[in-house]
Order: C-alpha cells, then sequence, then structure tokens
C-alpha cells in the first residue's frame, strides 16, 4: 500500500488515522470480509481500490484541483451527478457507513441521530476522510429531517448547497424539481467558471449511464441458478462505484463481466447448491457497511439483490438521452432523479413496494430481509407496509433494526440463521 501520509498532512488531516487505516484495510479488513474461494479474478481491482480507498482516488483528486479543478460531495442518489461532471467537475459520493466517524458525528448531533448522518459529520469534523476534506462544496438534500438539520450544522464547516426534494410526486412536484435541478446546473457555473451546454450535458449524461448500463449487466449474473459472484462482492463495487473514476469503474465491471460470462456458461458459482436467496431491502449500505452482507453470506445465504440507495435504485433505470436541448435533457433527469427512485421520503410510496415483489419475483428470492438503521424513522415506518404487504403476497420477511457497531451481531446471527433454516423447512 502506497504512503500517503505527506497528503494528509497537506489536507490538515489526522494523520495516526492513516496510520492506522494503512495496517487495517490492506490486511485484516479483506482479509476477514473478501477473502472466499472460487472468488472472480477480476475482484482484485476491487481489492487494490478499498485497500487504499483513503489514498488512490483521493490523490487523484488533488492532482484535479492543482489544475484548477472542483470536486463535488454528495450524500443522496437524488442528487444528478451529470451536473457537476457537464460542469467540468468531478463528482464524489461521500463515505458515511463506519462506526469510526459516529462519535464524532455526536459531538455535533443527538445520540438518537442515525448512524449514516452521525458518520457523514463526525467524518468531516474530525478530519479523518479525505474526501471529506477534498471537496469543494458538499450538496446535501432534504430527504429527511435528521438531513436538513445536520446541512445547517455542516454549513458552519463547508461550502453547502441545498437541494430540496418534494415529498411528493404530484406534477407540481415534478416541476418543483425540475427546477430545482436548474439551479443546481446555476451553482456548479458559478462554482467552476464553466458554462453547462447541451453538447457537455449529453456527454455527461452518456458516460454516467454506461456506468449504470455496466452495473445492470453486472446484476443479470444474480438472477441465475448458479451464481458466478457473492453478493457481498457486487455490494462493494456498487459502493466503489460512487467515487472512482466513472469511465475506468466502467471499464473494470466489464471486463469482470467478461470472466464472469465464462464462469455462467460452465456453471460455477460461489454458493452451495441449495443456498437460500436473499432479497435486501431498506436503508443504504454505505462502504464500509458489509456487515449484514457478511452474516447472511457466512451463515450460507446468498445475497441475490439490494433494493436500496446503495444497490438496485442507484443503477436500475438509465436517463433518457434522446433530448436535444437543456431543457429537454433537464426534464430526462428530473424524471430519472425523482420519478424512478422510490425512496421512503415520498408519501404515499406505493411503487417501492410493488419494486420489492417485482424485484423478489426477477431474482427468485427465497425470501426478503428488510433492513432499517436505529433512528431511520422514515424506513422503520414504511417497514410496517413492506413487511405486511410482502407476507400477503406469500413472500417470507424478516424485519431487522441495525446499527454499525458490532454489538448486535450475534443477535442478528440468531435471526438470520433461524430465517435461512425456516426457508430450508
Amino acid at each position: 500500500m502506497a504512503d500517503y501520509r505527506k497528503m494528509w498532512e497537506d489536507l490538515g488531516m489526522d494523520v495516526k488515522t492513516h496510520d492506522m487505516l494503512c495496517e487495517a484495510l490492506p490486511g485484516a479488513v479483506i482479509e476477514v470480509y473478501f477473502s472466499q474461494e472460487n472468488r472472480p479474478v477480476g475482484m482484485d481491482y476491487f481489492n487494490a481500490v478499498v485497500a487504499e480507498i483513503h489514498g488512490l482516488r483521493p490523490a487523484e483528486l488533488v492532482e484535479h484541483k492543482k489544475k484548477g479543478g472542483k470536486v463535488v460531495g454528495t450524500f443522496c442518489i437524488h442528487v444528478p451527478d451529470e451536473v457537476p461532471v457537464a460542469a467540468g467537475a468531478i463528482a464524489t459520493g461521500l463515505c458515511s457507513g463506519s462506526q469510526f466517524w459516529v462519535p464524532g458525528g455526536e459531538k455535533k448531533l443527538p445520540a438518537a441521530t442515525c448512524p449514516l448522518i452521525k458518520a457523514s459529520l463526525g467524518a468531516r469534523f474530525d478530519r479523518t476522510c479525505p474526501f471529506f476534506r477534498l471537496a469543494d462544496i458538499f450538496v446535501g438534500e432534504t430527504t429527511c429531517d435528521g438531513k436538513k438539520k445536520a446541512w445547517e450544522i455542516l454549513a458552519e464547516d463547508a461550502p453547502m448547497y441545498i437541494m430540496d426534494i418534494p415529498q411528493m410526486k404530484r406534477p407540481k412536484d415534478y416541476a418543483h424539481w425540475n427546477d430545482e435541478i436548474f439551479g443546481y446546473i446555476r451553482r456548479m457555473e458559478e462554482l467552476t467558471g464553466n458554462t453547462v451546454t447541451p453538447e457537455k450535458l449529453h456527454d455527461a449524461i452518456v458516460l454516467l449511464n454506461n456506468k449504470r448500463k455496466a452495473l445492470q449487466r453486472l446484476a443479470e449474473f444474480r438472477k441465475l441458478e448458479n451464481i458466478p459472484i457473492s453478493g457481498k462482492d457486487v455490494l462493494l463495487i456498487t459502493q466503489i462505484a460512487f467515487y472512482d473514476d466513472p469511465a475506468r469503474i466502467t471499464s473494470m465491471i466489464n471486463k469482470l463481466c467478461d470472466e464472469l460470462d465464462e464462469r455462467a456458461k460452465k456453471g460455477v458459482s460461489v454458493f452451495k447448491k441449495g443456498a437460500k436467496r436473499i432479497l435486501l431491502t431498506g436503508t443504504p449500505l454505505s462502504i464500509p457497511n458489509w456487515k449484514l452482507h457478511h452474516i447472511i453470506e457466512s451463515l450460507g445465504g446468498a445475497v441475490v439483490c439490494e433494493e436500496m440507495c446503495t444497490g438496485i435504485r442507484y443503477y436500475e433505470k438509465c436517463v433518457d438521452e434522446s433530448g436535444k436541448t437543456l431543457d429537454e435533457m433537464v426534464t430526462a433527469l428530473t424524471e430519472r432523479y425523482m420519478g424512478a427512485i422510490h425512496c421512503a421520503c415520498f408519501t404515499p410510496n406505493r411503487e417501492r413496494i410493488d419494486d420489492i415483489k417485482r424485484l423478489a419475483r426477477e431474482y427468485k428470492a427465497d425470501g426478503v430481509i428488510d433492513v432499517n438503521l436505529k433512528f431511520c424513522g422514515i424506513y422503520d415506518t414504511e417497514g410496517f407496509f413492506v413487511e405486511r404487504e410482502l407476507k400477503e403476497a406469500g413472500i417470507p420477511v424478516l424485519g431487522i433494526e441495525t446499527d454499525y457497531t458490532d454489538q448486535d451481531a450475534e443477535q442478528l446471527k440468531t435471526r438470520i440463521g433461524a430465517f435461512l433454516e425456516m426457508l430450508g423447512n
């Protein structure tokens, strides 16, 4: 692993954290979570990326900034990455999936705030994640009350831009989100000094659609009877897709898929025959949150799909590429980033329940696990409808609540193990 200590020092970061990560990530973390017999060779690239997650890509962002480029940090899949890309900036997702950052967030937020939000603030204020130091601006959104108030606190330490997403999907709400995207375009033009032209926006749409298509191709292998890649590996790839170079990761995913094509022809599976197929739904699993996948697959289950922001919601639908004018393209972005994403922030949200049932059929899931991060009120409440309707549809479902710690690991193993056993019976 390369030494990025000097870069961390230049960014005014906690160098002790750098040293700890250098020791833990390449060895213990990867060995514990991603050591697996018969693993695809193409996963070597993604291993290397996660081993240097706080060095390799940040170093590229540093070089981009040295040349006058801007970096835009985002927290939510409702925010269209096409806009900063069209303005010549680099858009990066921001890590928020580790307990390591939670105590720092609790210095600013109530303890009864979801760990994802606390981790986001902790990573910035404790100076322990380079992505949070390199972003020239953070783009927040109003998907929940916890985030709305957290952005006010974050704004005291970093430039913020907030996109106001409607809570319903009526015609006037689509018009509002359309206006919000135009406002985002104007803000990115101010930030970069570059004009977002129809040509540049179209190129950005194609670039990011290609990444989605590569992830869609990867997801198709999970529908097979003999699944040639683990759910945990697909989760890792999806998490990395939020911040890696779009063209590069598209190429690497397609290269991996070429290998999976050959494995599929030979009937190669990374799971034992008869492994119970699990669809996960609920709150996002941001990097490095691999706990649930690790437990499920260590117990002999196979995670075949994630109806989550860090799953199929991120890539299942592409943006319409037929638009010629800026107005037409922004309308297409509005349809994709509001109409095609069924987050629990919306009311009513019948589309999400329909999606879960559809995906359970498409991926031949034996059961569904509905996941809620502690103190996430919207997903916790919507879980009532999700679990009721799945039971009525005859789809076995297990609802669980968890956080980023390992304190509930044994309890989760017991409950998930019993669920898998019940599916077997």
